[in-house]
Formats: C-alpha cells, structure tokens, sequence
C-alpha cells in the first residue's frame, strides 16, 4: 500500500489495493457464471433424458396402436386363396376403415370382391382370410359349379365373379347353397374353389358377422417380384392361428 503526504483535504490514494480489490471482486462473478452454466447444463441433460424416456415410451406404444387400428403383417401359410395368394406371401391387413367408421358409429360393411381377414364365427381365437361375395340382402345360390347372387338390384342374378381379373382363374366351385344373407353379414369364399380347398360360407363356416371382420387385404409385399396392391377386387379365405401367420 502506498500512502501520499497530502494535505488534511485531500483523500488517501491507495492504488494497489483497488486493484486489489478489482481482482476479488472479479473472481465471485466468474464462479457464478461457471454455477449458472453447470445449472443450465444440467436442466439440458435432464430434458433430453425425458425425451429419451419419452420416446422408448411412446414408440412401443405408437407401434401397439398402428397394429389395433391402422394395419397389420401376416404370412399366408396355405392354399385356399391360390391362384390369387401363394404359400409363403407376407401381406398387410388394413384396418383402418373399420376403425374409422367405429369412431364415427358407422357399422363397418366392406365391398363385394374384397379380401377380408375375419375371426371365425364358431372359434373367435381362429383367425380366417376370404373373398367377400355376398352382400347384406343378398341371395347366394352356389350350384352346377358356379355362385349366384340375387338381391333387389338384380332379380334375375348375376355372377358375382365376372368381369373381375380373379375371375378367369378360379376353377369350377364346388357346393349346394342356397341362402339369404342377413343384416350385418357376409357370404365369404376362398378362390380355391375346387373339392377340400377352403374352408368357407359354402363350406362350414356359414355367414360372417362384419362384427367379426378384423381388416382388409391392402398389400403383398413379399415376394417382392409379387409386390401388389389390392382395393375391391381381391377376398381369400385363410385360417390364422396366431397374429403372424395366416393359415388357408
């Protein structure tokens, strides 16, 4: 410290010790401003834990829902829908119209010539895939190899397989039928048609309950030189035993 001989009026200089203090004035902030930066550093590792915790949550449970309403994979294991599906082909089952028309309290009733995946009347934990090919109000006589629907639109009836592009392959159907299809279901074949090639409406199943359909043929993916899309012009009968596969 440095003292002055300066008159009574005049104020003591004391240069070393204000820089001094200068320098242990400096060293609290620059403590803070570390503590500040921990804190912040600290509130973002715990904000990108949560979102890491947030996505292992949400991401099982987007899958799980995807799965219940949107759509599904399976493999066919079977015959009952060949030409149209082969032994092996994985596909998606779309569920996404009868989840919406659930929502909006609309009962769920898919077009004539649809392939749907449906729980077996009889044996709800068996799961089967078919062609729909009667309609509510319909009329569906099966007889001298070939399916005849009758309904207030077409009194003489038509068969409902012409002018399709399955059409042309299916062999001659099998079966003595003849029946009236009622309110909320459906006459359902297989385009295996020939003697023991699918279990269906004509043989054993009996009508289906849109209640029971679970979604409809949307893609094959696999084989990938098969790859197709499908809308109203495919519905195949198979058995399914368990979520993954599909069993004609």
């Amino acid at each position: 410290m440095i003292i002055q001989n300066v008159p009574q009026s005049c104020t003591i200089v004391s240069m070393p010790e204000e820089e001094e203090k200068i320098v242990l004035d400096d060293k609290p902030t620059e403590h803070l401003n570390n503590n500040k930066k921990e804190v912040k550093k600290t509130s973002k590792d715990k904000k990108n834990s949560f979102y890491t915790i947030l996505l292992f949550i949400l991401a099982p449970l987007f899958a799980l829902f995807m799965i219940i309403f949107v759509f599904q994979s399976y493999i066919v294991d079977g015959t009952s829908m060949t030409p149209t599906l082969q032994n092996g082909d994985r596909v998606f089952i779309l569920k996404l119209p009868k989840s919406f028309d659930g929502m909006i309290g609309k009962t769920y009733i898919p077009s004539r010539h649809e392939i749907i995946v449906f729980k077996k009347p009889s044996d709800p934990s068996t799961q089967l895939i078919k062609r729909v090919i009667g309609l509510p109000g319909d009329t569906v006589v099966v007889n001298n190899g070939k399916i005849t629907v009758y309904n207030a639109q077409n009194p003489n009836g038509f068969n409902p397989d012409a002018n399709t592009d399955y059409g042309p392959t299916l062999a001659s159907t099998i079966g003595n039928v003849d029946i009236t299809v009622g309110a909320n279901e459906l006459f359902v074949c297989g385009d295996n048609r020939g003697p023991g090639g699918s279990l269906d409406s004509r043989t054993g199943v009996g009508l289906v309950p849109v209640q029971n359909i679970i979604g409809r043929l949307w893609v094959r993916y696999y084989p990938l030189n098969s790859f197709k899309t499908y809308s109203t012009e495919l519905n195949n009968v198979l058995k399914i035993q368990n979520l993954n596969t599909i069993y004609y």
